[in-house]
């Protein structure tokens, strides 16, 4: 009975706990996840969402429904995607179960150009130079924003123009432009400024039969070299194409440089006009005349001063001591010859007959006598004198009665040889002349520079060891108008004197051209009266010019001739000058613009009792046969006027002092005063 009531007990007990059954889950909580609460618009994000009971268990979202509370902010879609519409904040809400659950999204304005920034590596610059612009664009929150292609423009091109493009700007004439950047409708502009341009002006004109034609010579006043490449003159015709100088034509300080009628090519009227342009096309300088000059206008100082009539100083310093006007007064003036004693014949009669050009003195040595080396343009000779009764006479030994016949380093041509010349070691080193073309092709121009073996006892006809063609690299010259002086001047005396080498634009150093020997040759041309020096490779037959000197002769440098006691560089005009006989120097002033670079010649007319004759020779003794001060020079003359070709005159054995002037100027012969014919 009593495990009766036990057992009845515990069911009891068993039903009344089984009866207390969990309640169904709910949707408690809902947590909206965003993968980005800021965009702009256009951009995108996603959001999810998590759900938890009443118990904190997480439950299935598959049901979740999405809605934005601003649409024009951003919408989602049934996935959770949301898309940014417009600016502003919108709530992305999640909804299941009749429970919500919301995330702030922020939507930004898209980033947009407001505005360009410009840079430049350099705001100022001089004439020619170039300064690079740049620009960036910045959105409405400061941070850099592409602003596409940029475009450039200057407020001033004739001052600064820009490439549209790249934005490098260039200086053309002094002043200040506005360099704008535009892009994506903005603009922004930057000043640059533009220093002085190069001071090169018009400084003298030939308008009416110069030599070879008419010609426009320019100066540079400012203190620094200036690249000519793209300057261009021409006259008052604007039909007229600017000529430009080549590039690398440079100009140096306080020097010259010359358009000659050939390059520009047409003439220079009565009445008209000398026009200079920058590169750019810019019109920098001009000079007009009503009337052609006597000989030229020119200004007076150079560079600087007013133009006025004078005499032809072509690449050289104009002659200043001008009555001015209209061509009235005494005129200019040259120095007399520095000695008095009068001139002689100092051959035989007829000995050469016409043609004789070049001379050249060797000082007796080592019991050889005294030798005046002469060069014959046609028949090409050279001739070896000795003096004989007081004259020079052809040397009867070893083949030089009759003069020895030169030919062209193969062996062929007739060479229209002018000047003649050697180095320190003499003839025995070797004879260098002066070329202007083949006689046997004379229509054509061949500037050449030959170096003859005169050793051998025995050869009549001398084929060259060795020969330069400088025809490319001079001006053109007509075929009779090229190569008529040369002379050789030590190294040891140009390094002694800071000879300034063009073409390294710094000091002359004789090793930057190896194989060139112990000094350079300098040759002279007859068609513009320039000097070039040039230091000739004898391994490979190149060249290089270091130098170009304008003598200003209206006509050509028809001899040179370097006198190592005084250092004096003579260089001879014949009678289209008047015979005028010139020393050019070195400028030996440090703080000249011109240091280390040869002067305009200084001027001597010809001696009093010498006639006007075609001079085409002169050569100077040495030290070794000073007489009382003074020592022998010769002329050759080219005519033979009066059946001689040789004359002979002195110098001073010293230092010529710069006297004051004391005779007209022999540039321009006396009216019926005898000229002798050119050579044909």
């Amino acid at each position: 009975m009593r495990a009766v009531a036990v057992a009845t007990c515990t069911l009891l007990l068993f039903a009344s706990c089984s009866s207390d059954s969990t309640a169904p889950s709910t949707v408690a909580a809902l947590k909206v996840n965003l993968s980005n609460t800021g965009v702009t618009v256009g951009q995108t994000a996603t959001a999810t969402v998590s759900a938890t009971d009443q118990y904190g268990v997480p439950m299935s979202t598959n049901a979740v429904t999405w809605t934005s509370s601003s649409a024009t902010v951003a919408t989602v879609n049934a996935t959770g995607a949301i898309t940014a519409i417009g600016a502003g904040t919108t709530q992305i809400v999640a909804t299941l179960g009749g429970t919500t659950g919301q995330a702030s999204f922020t939507v930004s304005a898209a980033p947009a150009l407001a505005g360009l920034n410009v840079l430049a590596n350099t705001t100022t610059i001089t004439y020619g130079q170039t300064a690079t612009f740049s620009a960036f664009g910045y959105d409405q929150n400061g941070v850099v924003f592409n602003a596409g292609a940029v475009t450039w423009t200057s407020s001033a091109p004739n001052i600064a123009s820009v490439n549209a493009t790249t934005g490098i700007a260039t200086g053309v004439l002094a002043g200040t432009a506005q360099i704008t950047a535009t892009a994506g409708g903005k603009s922004v502009a930057k000043a640059i400024t533009v220093t002085a341009p190069p001071q090169v002006v018009v400084n003298e004109v030939e308008s009416n039969g110069g030599v070879p034609g008419d010609w426009i010579e320019l100066y540079n006043n400012s203190s620094a070299p200036v690249d000519l490449s793209g300057w261009g003159v021409r006259d008052n015709d604007s039909t007229h194409t600017i000529w430009k100088f080549p590039a690398g034509t440079i100009i140096q300080p306080g020097g010259f440089a010359l358009a000659e009628e050939a390059d520009f090519g047409f003439g220079l009227g009565a009445a008209d006009e000398a026009r200079l342009y920058n590169p750019f096309g810019v019109l920098v300088d001009i000079y007009a005349w009503t009337a052609h000059a006597t000989i030229t206008y020119s200004r007076c100082p150079d560079g600087t001063g007013p133009f006025a009539q004078s005499l032809s100083t072509k690449g050289a310093r104009n002659n200043c001591n001008t009555s001015g006007g209209g061509g009235g007064g005494s005129g200019p003036v040259d120095p007399a010859w520095p000695t008095t004693d009068a001139i002689t014949f100092a051959d035989g009669l007829n000995t050469f007959g016409t043609n004789l050009s070049g001379l050249m003195y060797e000082t007796p040595s080592g019991g050889r006598p005294a030798v005046l080396w002469g060069i014959q343009n046609g028949p090409s000779k050279i001739w070896r004198l000795i003096m004989n009764g007081g004259i020079w006479t052809p040397d009867p030994a070893n083949g030089w009665a009759q003069g020895k016949t030169i030919t062209f380093a193969d062996s062929t041509g007739g060479p229209d040889s002018e000047g003649i010349t050697f180095t320190s070691a003499g003839s025995a080193g070797g004879m260098y002349v002066s070329v202007e073309r083949d006689n046997n092709n004379n229509g054509v121009s061949r500037i050449t520079v030959l170096r003859v073996d005169v050793t051998s006892p025995t050869n009549t006809i001398l084929r060259p060891t060795n020969e330069w063609n400088l025809t490319p690299d001079l001006p053109v010259s007509g075929p009779n108008l090229g190569a008529e002086a040369i002379a050789w001047v030590p190294d040891s005396f140009l390094v002694a004197k800071s000879f300034f080498d063009e073409k390294a634009g710094k000091k002359y150093n004789p090793a930057d051209y190896p194989n060139h020997g112990t000094g350079l040759l300098f040759v002279g041309l007859e068609s513009n009266a320039i000097v070039y020096a040039y230091a000739l490779n004898h391994a490979n037959g190149t060249y290089n010019k270091l130098a170009t000197i304008p003598t200003g002769y209206p006509a050509g440098v028809m001899d040179l001739n370097f006198d190592p006691a005084t250092g004096y560089l003579w260089a001879v005009c014949d009678d289209t000058c008047g015979g005028v006989v010139g020393i050019l120097e070195i400028e030996n002033i440090p703080a000249s613009p011109n240091f280390g670079r040869f002067r305009a010649p200084r001027r001597f007319a010809r001696p009093a009792t010498m006639p006007n004759i075609n001079n085409e020779g002169f050569a100077v003794s040495t030290q070794a046969e000073c007489v009382n001060g003074k020592k022998p020079v010769w002329w050759a003359d080219d005519n033979n006027d009066d059946g001689h070709a040789i004359r002979q005159g002195t110098l001073p054995c010293g230092v010529i002092a710069a006297p004051p002037p004391s005779m007209p100027s022999l540039f321009a012969p006396a009216a019926g005063a005898p000229t002798a014919p050119r050579k044909p």
